[in-house]
């Protein structure tokens, strides 16, 4: 027992060492793996320390991109600066400084892109290590749990914590210098806008400034060009304020004066007249009526000038008097003139004594001859009038052969008496010097074809042939008198066709030579008939000669048409000649100058044929005269016309005063009351417009001309030629028609025409939109104000009012590109009030100003908005 016991010990202490061997191989492998795992751990501290190395360094070279680029921020501030200081000095180069602005500021954006992922990766980074530090944390405490040795290496990584820690701090130190450095980009970038907007202004103004400049350019230009015309009148011209002292003078004041103009400037006006006190009464007097005309004054220079005094007030934009503008004219010369003048007088008058007597009994013998001829006139062509109507009338019925021929033999001898008739009162108005050429535009080869068909009838009953030669190279359209043209070739085609029995009569008409202004031209009539003696050539154009005395017996007339015919051509310049062979013919030719023109022509009136479709025209018929009364019924009822019958112009008032007329044939000399008072009645005291036609048998005298100023349409020579009667009424009575149509074309042609023309304007403004749109906006607000008040000055007679609105509407027409004319007619309208006259051409003078002025606002308004949209478009 006791060996077994023995033996027993040994066993248990083995198993015990076996057990302890067990534990200790356990705790050796615990401890291996321990060590393995610190050995572990240490490596991966060592990674997260390399980790570490390398985010600081990855951090340090981010910072270092970050001063780099702050650097560049500031030299980026420093070059902005540069900038804009250049700028400032160089606005053109705003332009491109703007663009290298915008540049810039992509790129800072750029750069501040780059700082935002930076601080996020930082962040990251951050996040990053601070989990790792939770697990050497954990790391930490399991090796202070398993071995001293842990302890120690969890010494080094406090060291190593708080290097990290201190490594954070100093990250976190550099993200916050970055918020500052983002802070302080933001608020250099606002810095950059605020100079940018500031360089806009800059630029806004410096365009406001050159606009300024330029229309100050455009008034200095103005206003040198109206010192121009100031220096250029050769009259002292003062103005003087309402003190009496001289503001401002022209040269010739200077030179009359004999002071220079700063001396002048600024000393009292009237000390510079020989009577200063009635220099100050004219002054006065131009401030109580506004103006002075032709007031009498001597300026005190070195001889004593005599001057008439011309001053009128003038007022700012708003109505206040400033002071007053005076023109002194020099009449020294005017007045030696005058003097002598009157010392001519004198003596003329002594001589004009004598031949004054000599003239009255002249004209007293002219004025006679003239009354006879007028009353022989009219006491022939009244019965003449009776003859041959009621011939023409019977003719047109049913007649034998011997009635017909009887009544034809009447009609000829009273056409014969009346070209007798003419030929006398014609002779008589070339006597009296009373023949008249007028110079209207006219179709020359229409003229002469209408009135050569007038000798058709005539030339076939004598079995001639008539031939027109008429040169194609003469102008269309003449200036000149083709009444009295028509009468000297209807003088020789008619002694043509009288002494010509057989054969042909030709009519020619040459051109001669012609240049840019007129044209000469010969016309000839050759017959082939009795021919002219020599000796008799020089005697034919004598009043009442022909060629020999048998020539009255055989073929008639009286000798007047050749004489007629050369005091028709001469007193145009012209010549006439005549080359004659006895048994072979005759040529008589003249030479007649023309003015061109590119004038329409005046329309020939044509007589018309009876149309029966024209009715319904109320005739009302004024003759004392009972033959010439039932001749005009009878006319007029073969017309299908209606008619009334006055014996007086009164009864004719009454019959105009309760019945409505189309037109009144007018006989002139009446009982009671007579054509011309009867006319003017109707026109001055009834106001009526109703067509007139004179019936008159005096040709010759004043009395057309008096037609016409009564208000006379026309007139018809009596005796009465049915057709011309005719053709007269039907012409005025239908003409107002034809004239409202003309007159209504005419309108609308107007309204499309533009009566305004920019050019000067523009040229004036450079084409500155602005500047125009300024400039027509402001006559837009100034023109109708003056219209109105222009108006309405004329009808209160109010004629300081009417001058100082005219006077400002002046100068806008010639800015606005209007017509001078209407500038020449505001001239006009402001003389007539400057001089208080009444006319009335002023009423019509205001009409047309109106109206041009509103065409020009609604014109100018178009072209305002049309400039508007161009502007905003560009």
């Amino acid at each position: 027992m006791a060996k077994k016991k023995k033996s027993d010990k040994p066993v248990a202490t083995k198993k015990k060492s076996a057990v302890r061997d067990k534990e200790s191989e356990k705790r050796a492998a615990d401890f291996i793996v321990a060590n393995k795992e610190l050995i572990f751990q240490n490596a991966e501290k060592e990674k997260r320390a390399a980790e570490l190395i390398i985010a600081n360094t990855e951090l340090v070279f981010q910072n270092d991109q970050k001063e780099k680029r702050a650097a560049e921020l500031v030299l980026a501030n420093i070059e902005l600066a540069f900038q804009n200081t250049e700028k400032e000095k160089r606005a053109a180069e705003l332009l491109v400084a703007n663009t290298e602005l915008v540049f810039q500021n992509e790129e800072k954006e750029k750069r501040a892109a780059e700082l935002a992922l930076a601080n996020i990766e930082l962040a990251f980074q951050n996040n990053e290590k601070e989990k790792r530090a939770s697990e050497l944390l954990v790391a930490n405490t399991e090796l202070i749990y398993q071995r001293d040795e842990k302890e120690k290496r969890a010494a080094e990584l406090i060291v190593a914590n708080t290097e990290l820690m201190f490594q954070s701090d100093q990250k976190e130190k550099r993200a916050a210098e970055l918020v500052v450095a983002n802070i302080e980009l933001a608020f250099q970038n606002n810095e950059k806008e605020k100079r940018a907007a500031e360089l806009i202004l800059a630029h806004k103004e410096l365009a406001f400034q050159n606009d300024q400049k330029e229309k100050h350019a455009a008034e200095l230009i103005i206003a040198n060009y109206a010192r121009s015309l100031i220096e250029a009148s050769r009259d002292p011209m003062f103005t003087i304020s309402p003190e009496g002292k001289i503001t401002d003078v022209n040269n010739a004041s200077v030179k009359i004066t004999g002071s220079s103009r700063e001396k002048l400037i600024g000393t009292d006006f009237f000390g510079y007249f020989t009577e200063p006190e009635k220099a100050r009464m004219g002054y006065q007097e131009i401030y109580r009526r506004g103006f002075v005309v032709d007031y009498q004054l001597t300026i005190k220079d070195h001889k004593l000038t005599d001057v008439l005094f011309n001053g009128s007030i003038y007022k700012d934009e708003e109505g206040a008097v400033q002071g007053v503008v005076v023109v002194a004219r020099d009449v020294t010369d005017q007045k030696r003139n005058e003097t002598e003048l009157k010392e001519a007088k004198v003596s003329a008058e002594l001589a004009t004594e004598v031949a004054e007597g000599a003239k009255a009994k002249a004209e007293d013998a002219v004025k006679a001859k003239q009354q006879f001829l007028s009353n022989m006139s009219h006491e022939i062509r009244t019965p003449m009038n009776a003859i041959i109507g009621f011939t023409k009338v019977i003719l047109k019925t049913d007649l034998s052969a011997k009635q017909r021929e009887y009544l034809t033999a009447i009609k000829m001898s009273g056409d014969a008496l009346i070209v007798l008739i003419n030929d006398i009162l014609d002779l008589a108005k070339v006597d009296a010097g009373k023949m008249t050429f007028e110079q209207t535009p006219f179709k020359m080869s229409l003229s002469i074809s209408a009135m050569l068909h007038l000798f058709e009838p005539k030339i076939q009953e004598k079995n001639l042939e008539l031939v027109k030669e008429y040169d194609d190279r003469i102008p269309e359209v003449l200036m000149g008198d083709p009444v009295r043209l028509h009468q000297i070739i209807l003088n020789l085609v008619s002694n043509a066709v009288k002494f010509t029995s057989k054969g042909k009569i030709t009519v020619g008409v040459r051109l001669m030579s012609e240049d840019e202004e007129k044209a000469t031209i010969e016309f000839s009539v050759s017959d082939t008939g009795i021919g002219i003696k020599e000796e008799n050539l020089t005697k034919i154009f004598e009043s009442f000669r022909q060629a020999s005395s048998g020539t009255s017996r055989l073929y008639g007339g009286t000798g007047l048409g050749l004489a007629i015919v050369k005091q028709l051509v001469e007193p145009q310049g012209g010549s006439i000649n005549v080359k004659s062979k006895v048994g072979e013919g005759s040529t008589f030719s003249f030479i007649l100058d023309f003015n061109k023109t590119n004038d329409n022509p005046e329309i020939i009136e044509e007589l018309l044929e009876l149309n029966p479709e024209i009715k319904n025209i109320k005739v009302l018929v004024v003759e004392d005269m009972a033959l010439n009364q039932l001749l005009m019924k009878t006319l007029l009822d073969d017309f299908g016309f209606e008619r009334d019958i006055a014996g007086n112009g009164k009864i004719a008032i009454e019959k105009l005063q309760n019945k409505l007329y189309d037109v009144v044939l007018m006989d002139l000399q009446m009982p009671e009351m007579n054509g011309f008072e009867a006319t003017d009645y109707i026109r001055n005291v009834m106001k009526s417009k109703i067509p007139i036609i004179a019936l008159t048998a005096d040709v010759t005298t004043a009395d057309l001309a008096k037609c016409k100023a009564v208000g006379m349409n026309d007139y018809i020579a009596k005796p009465v030629d049915e057709r011309m009667l005719y053709s007269k009424i039907v012409g005025l009575v239908k003409k107002p028609i034809k004239q409202f149509l003309e007159n209504s074309e005419e309108e609308s042609a107007k309204k499309n025409e533009k009566c305004i023309d920019l050019d000067y304007l523009m040229h004036r403004t450079k084409s500155d939109p602005t500047l125009m749109m300024e400039m027509i906006s402001l006559y837009l607000e100034q023109t109708p104000p003056l219209v109105h008040t222009m108006k309405q000055s004329f009808q209160d007679k109010d004629w300081n009012l009417l001058h100082a609105a005219v006077h400002k509407m002046i100068p806008s027409f010639s800015i606005m590109g209007i017509s001078p004319n209407f500038e020449n007619m505001a001239k006009q309208l402001k003389d007539y009030a400057t001089t208080q006259q009444q006319s009335d051409q002023i009423q019509d003078l205001v009409l047309q100003l109106e109206n041009v002025c509103n065409q020009a606002c609604r014109e100018l308004e178009e072209e305002l908005h049309l400039i508007k949209n161009t502007k905003n478009e560009n």
